[in-house]
């Protein structure tokens, strides 16, 4: 089993960790708690970047190995790095339990060493009708982020 961690962080209050496992070749699964966030929804991301240097800034684009247009995670069309989003509560936590193919956690799209970016709105997965859709899912700026690493 490989195992990694995202330790999330921001310019606000908004912190979490997060564990990605992958047993063999089966999708990876994402577990783990984002604390500080507006009640709703929030664009949830893996980017292209290990990028920290400047803030939540320098992580680049979506991870997207297959040049594809932005969109939801059950969506043929979509980034790898594209989750959806999470939802927090009114006491501004998220908990999150995510699986998903596209975000192996070893061989040539690997997202070890890439950045896992929380946006402060909703992802409105590529159906927002413009252009900024297809590329962001117009989710807005970003709150936190966190490279995701190897663990024991």
């Amino acid at each position: 089993m490989a195992k990694a961690i995202c330790v999330l962080s921001g310019s606000t209050e908004v912190k979490g960790e997060l564990i990605f496992t992958q047993e063999g070749d089966s999708p990876t699964k994402v577990q783990g708690e984002v604390r500080g966030l507006t009640q709703g929804d929030h664009g949830f991301h893996i980017h292209q970047f290990g990028d920290v240097s400047n803030g939540c800034a320098s992580a680049g684009s979506h991870f997207n190995p297959q040049e594809k247009k932005h969109g939801g995670p059950t969506d043929t069309e979509r980034h790898a790095g594209d989750l959806g989003n999470i939802v927090a509560n009114e006491d501004g936590t998220a908990k999150v339990d995510i699986t998903d193919a596209q975000i192996p956690l070893s061989g040539p799209n690997s997202i070890i060493g890439r950045c896992l970016v929380v946006h402060a709105g909703k992802d409105d997965l590529g159906k927002g009708g413009d252009d900024e859709s297809l590329k962001t899912g117009n989710a807005g700026a970003r709150v936190a982020c966190g490279i995701i690493g190897i663990t024991k």
